[in-house]
């Protein structure tokens, strides 16, 4: 059945009441049954919930067979957490068929790859793929189909029960002999914990494991001790200066300067760009660039930004200090700065990510936010666009907050470069959709914007303001130019991941490519 977006979608993954994607909007007043978790009860008095070893709290939390376990990635490519957990799990305990259900895999979580071609690992639920376990995912090497959800979709399932979390590993900064736990206070700090606060509402069991151990009460806590039933201390849960990867860096570039400031030019032309107004970059260098260019524009009208949302970085933490931000609702933090700032203000705030964009509750932030700057591996012409798969096929990405700001925002902004080496960055059909078209208002590239001709009233506006455009197409037509018309790459019939709409029904699928040698 083809979908929405026009992919066609597997007759049997349409199963259980799954659907294909119909729209941005379709879900909307739909009714879900919340999922609930078992909660082991706490009667009788207890002086401390620290175990002696992260195998004791599994052995306390019945870890088993077939089970599924999550954990956050708040600290990135410095992350240990998980690694240690996924090596006691399946080397000290033997435990076989599990399933990970991450916020995001990477690098710092390769070992889950061998695991994965051991037989051991058999599913996959994240919103990012990259490193190794992308590698051997796009192989065909996991039993069973990747499910890759968005920041906002990933709540979404837990909560309908489409993905039950037997034992939630949190990392933290900083905890109490009960539990209570902080993304900062500590001597490895990563700042929010909003990508983990959820799982310890929706797991059987959360365990948190930190390097330092505070007195009783920490407070205030990102995570409550209501919600937890071990503590493990540990030598160090990763180290937090690897959390700024070059992907999450303000550029020097000065072509991506340029779309950085064209970006910021097509902000100010509309009219939702006035007091208080609300923004959110993404990771991407030219996205956070956009930045230091708003700030000129709300200056010059004399404006301040009601809050910023989402990942944050040092340079909305500095608009913020300027008098130009009153609230920063932050759910990761992109860089040392930021993880500061959250200790130091106030107004900078922790924010879950089913409050940031789970579609499914009564009104997420992303539902308030005026403009979304975000950054793309490719886009089409039908404006969907692709952050998962690299030009070879292979899952190297992660949609994150990506599909949910742009449904959510009145003003979506995609700045790319029209080629990346010699591969075109806007061309004919994208390899795998993420965000779908419908979403998407504007793309800046270094050779020029295009405006979706669903937004004539955009159109209209960087008229007026003198902004000139072009099609898409004509985007399209120059990047073939300089690097020619792109390959057709060669699928084999085998589903390797699949990629739900914010909403649970289904976008895309990533099959497999035909042939891929791994090193």
């Amino acid at each position: 059945m083809k979908n929405a977006v026009n992919r066609e979608i597997p007759d049997e993954l349409l199963v259980n009441g799954k659907e294909v994607y119909q729209g941005k909007y379709y879900m909307d007043g739909k009714y879900i049954k919340k999922d609930s978790p078992k909660s082991c009860r706490k009667v009788k008095p207890e002086e401390s919930k620290i175990c002696q070893s992260i195998r004791e709290a599994c052995e306390k939390c019945e870890a088993h067979d077939g089970m599924t376990f999550s954990f956050h990635t708040e600290l990135r490519d410095g992350d240990y957490v998980a690694s240690m957990v996924a090596r006691v799990l399946v080397e000290e305990m033997g435990l076989k068929d599990i399933t990970v259900a991450a916020t995001s895999l990477g690098t710092a979580q390769d070992v889950i790859a061998d695991y994965i071609e051991q037989g051991k690992v058999i599913g996959v639920q994240t919103s990012g793929v990259r490193g190794r376990i992308g590698e051997v995912i796009s192989a065909g090497r996991l039993a069973s189909p990747a499910i890759i959800r968005s920041h906002g979709g990933r709540p979404r399932a837990v909560e309908a029960g489409e993905v039950h979390i037997d034992i939630a590993f949190l990392a933290a900064a900083s905890s109490d002999c009960c539990g209570n736990a902080s993304g900062t206070g500590g001597k490895n700090n990563f700042g929010s914990m909003g990508f983990g606060i959820h799982d310890s509402h929706y797991a059987d069991h959360t365990v948190i494991i930190t390097d330092t151990l505070v007195d009783f009460p920490n407070l205030p806590s990102s995570i409550s001790a209501i919600d937890v039933d071990c503590v493990c201390i540990v030598d160090d849960i990763g180290d937090a200066t690897k959390i700024s990867t070059k992907e999450a860096r303000i550029t020097d570039n000065p072509r991506e300067l340029m779309m950085a400031e064209n970006a910021a030019k097509v902000i100010a032309a509309t009219p939702y760009f006035k007091d208080g107004f609300s923004f959110q970059t993404g990771v991407g260098g030219p996205s956070l660039a956009v930045n230091r260019f708003l700030e000129e524009h709300m200056l010059g009208k004399g404006i301040t930004m009601s809050f910023a949302l989402g990942g944050t970085s040092s340079s909305v933490c500095q608009l913020m200090d300027k008098g130009l931000v009153k609230h920063i609702c932050d759910t990761q933090d992109f860089d040392m700065g930021a993880i500061a700032h959250i200790t130091q203000n106030p107004n900078h705030h922790e924010t879950d990510l089913s409050e940031y964009a789970n579609p499914a509750n009564k009104g997420a932030y992303v539902n308030k936010l005026d403009f979304v700057v975000l950054a793309a591996l490719e886009i089409d012409t039908k404006f969907n666009v692709n952050v998962i798969t690299g030009s070879d096929g292979v899952l190297r990405g992660a949609p994150g907050g990506h599909p949910d700001t742009a449904a959510g925002s009145k003003c979506c902004i995609i700045v790319t470069p029209l080629t990346r080496g010699r591969m075109a960055t806007v061309c004919d059909e994208v390899v795998t959709v993420t965000t779908p078209g419908d979403c998407v208002d504007v793309l800046v590239t270094d050779y020029g914007i295009a405006v979706n001709p669903l937004r004539q009233d955009l159109i209209d506006c960087l008229d007026r303001a003198g902004i000139i455009h072009v099609t898409i197409e004509e985007l399209k037509d120059k990047a073939y130019s300089l690097v020619g018309t792109p390959d057709h790459l060669e699928w084999e019939d085998k589903v390797v991941a699949i990629v739900e709409s914010r909403d649970g029904t289904i976008l895309d699928v990533v099959k497999k490519i035909r042939p891929l040698q791994l090193d």
